[in-house]
């Protein structure tokens, strides 16, 4: 009660959802769908099915769950989710072997062209600073082609 007894109203306004996600956990929540779609899809292009897929570096077929996503040069912000930069790879390239980035430029080259294989070694120097509703869009995205590849089980 105030002084002349009246109820105090709150001031605050009610926490919009949206506004308590920050950026790093969106980019998390992004990752997780575009990693998934990224293996689906290039399990489906190598593979003709979305349980096993050839690792873009060293071509041995792996079970979906022994691949990763794996950057052609090391993730930043500007490649972060590039559809061309990053590839079905299996753990022991990606993880041991630094990525076998001569094997992995090589597949490259052979899929996409030595033009595109250029721009996307630059890619990777672009300072890029998402928003959440870029992200949101993102996640929309990479969530909707994952179902659609699911879906062609």
């Amino acid at each position: 009660m105030t002084k002349l007894g009246q109820k105090r109203t709150s001031k605050k306004k009610p926490l919009n959802k949206k506004s308590k996600r920050s950026i790093p956990s969106l980019k998390d929540k992004v990752w997780v769908v575009f990693s998934k779609y990224i293996r689906r899809r290039d399990c489906l292009a190598t593979t003709g099915s979305i349980e096993y897929g050839e690792c873009i570096s060293c071509g041995t077929n792996k079970p979906f769950s022994e691949l990763d996503a794996g950057h052609f040069v090391p993730k930043h912000n500007g490649n972060l989710f590039s559809e061309h930069g990053v590839n079905a790879q299996c753990q022991s390239c990606n993880r041991y072997h630094s990525g076998m980035p001569l094997e992995y430029q090589d597949a490259l080259i052979e899929k996409y062209g030595i033009e595109e294989t250029k721009r996307l070694r630059d890619e990777n120097k672009v300072i890029k600073k998402f928003t959440v509703s870029e992200l949101e869009e993102l996640y929309e995205r990479y969530s909707k082609l994952l179902k659609e590849l699911e879906s062609k089980k």
